[in-house]
This record gives structure tokens, C-alpha cells and sequence, in this order.
């Protein structure tokens, strides 16, 4: 799962742009117009080459998160369940969720190593408001990865819904965890798993 999360990461690099470019840009062209850029930058940071989380928190946050729909990740991850959570036990597990994906994310891109990432456009006509973005991290000395992005498009540009690697799906795998952790616990107990978890990982980061 941690290595899936820096193939992730990688390619995410892609969903990284300015709010303008996010509401007229078609989902590869969002993709493919900041990629080269930013991998850049990540090449050429010290701090983050080094492991510096606080830094790459902050990356993620500010360009990274804004281009996720985490309520519907959130839904699809939780299925059936999603109806079984009251209003307030879903808002905990929409922010516990997107921290965790955050954090993980953080994680991850402090183990970039030269991957490039390559597009293509996806088969859509212009009223299509949901497409699959494929994507292809080439690894030095390796085989390409495929990536595939879940992408709708919102008031707000498009927005990634689910990421898939190499065909395993990101909130499927969450699903099966979700599953068996409200059986054994109940929706409180999958709050609370998610909100210890989270604590584990924000104590990584501030103990840098």
C-alpha cells in the first residue's frame, strides 16, 4: 500500500494547478499543464528530497487536496455504510478520511525518485462531466505503472473521485477496511480508528 501511495503522489503532481487554470482546463490538459513543473520542484527541493514533511504538508495541502472530491471518496469508501452514520458521523469521517489520505501522501512524496509521469487524453465529448484521466509513471529501470483518475467535473474544475493502480482501486481497498472495522466496532469505532491512526502519523511529521 505504501509503495501505491508514492506511485500516487507522483502522478498527482499532475492534478496540481491554480484554481483559474482548474475551472477551464479539460482533465489532461489540468494534468499534463503543471506535471513538468512541479516534479521539478520536488527534484530540486533539498528539504523534501531529504524527508522534510512539515514542507511537503504544506505542498499537498495547498495544491494537492483542492483538486479532490474527498466527500464522495469519502462515500464510496464507506458504501452501504454511508447511510448507516448520522450527519455528524459522516463530517467526522469526511475530515479523519481526508487527513489520513493527506498525510499519506506527505509520506510518500518524500520517497519521489526520478519517476516521470506520461498522459493520455481521455475519450470524452464536451457535455461529459465524468472521465478517466490514464496516466503512466515511468521508473528508472523499470516497467510503467498505469494510474487512472476518476475525474467529475464540479462548479469548482474537475475533481478526482477515485485513483486506480495498476487496476486496484484506492476506495475499494479503503471499502474493505471500512467494512470490517464498522463490523467489529461499529461506525464510532471507525472514527476513532481513523482519528489514532492520524495522530500516529501527525506525531511523524512534528517530530521531524
Amino acid at each position: 500500500m505504501k509503495y501505491r501511495f508514492l506511485l500516487m503522489a507522483v502522478a498527482l503532481c499532475g492534478c496540481i494547478a491554480p484554481i483559474q487554470a482548474a475551472d477551464t482546463l479539460a482533465p489532461d490538459a489540468l494534468a499534463k499543464s503543471v506535471t513538468d513543473e512541479v516534479l521539478t520542484i520536488v527534484r530540486a527541493d533539498k528539504e523534501i528530497q531529504s524527508g522534510n514533511q512539515k514542507k511537503v504538508v504544506q505542498l499537498v495541502e495547498s495544491k494537492v487536496a483542492p483538486h479532490f472530491n474527498f466527500v464522495r471518496m469519502t462515500q464510496l469508501a464507506m458504501g452501504r455504510n454511508w447511510r448507516q452514520a448520522s450527519a455528524g458521523q459522516q463530517k467526522l469521517l469526511i475530515d479523519e478520511f481526508r487527513t489520513l489520505l493527506v498525510r499519506t501522501y506527505t509520506s510518500a512524496f518524500t520517497q519521489y525518485k526520478n519517476q516521470t509521469v506520461v498522459y493520455r487524453a481521455p475519450r470524452m465529448a464536451a457535455a461529459d462531466t465524468d472521465v478517466v484521466v490514464q496516466s503512466f509513471i515511468k521508473q528508472p529501470g523499470g516497467q510503467p505503472v498505469a494510474v487512472d483518475y476518476s475525474m467529475e467535473k464540479t462548479g469548482g474544475g474537475w475533481k478526482v473521485y477515485n485513483v486506480k493502480i495498476e487496476g486496484v482501486s484506492l476506495v475499494e481497498n479503503y471499502r474493505n477496511t471500512f467494512n470490517t472495522e464498522i463490523q467489529r466496532s461499529g461506525v464510532d469505532g471507525l472514527i476513532k480508528s481513523l482519528s489514532e491512526r492520524n495522530k500516529v502519523l501527525a506525531q511523524q511529521v512534528q517530530g521531524q
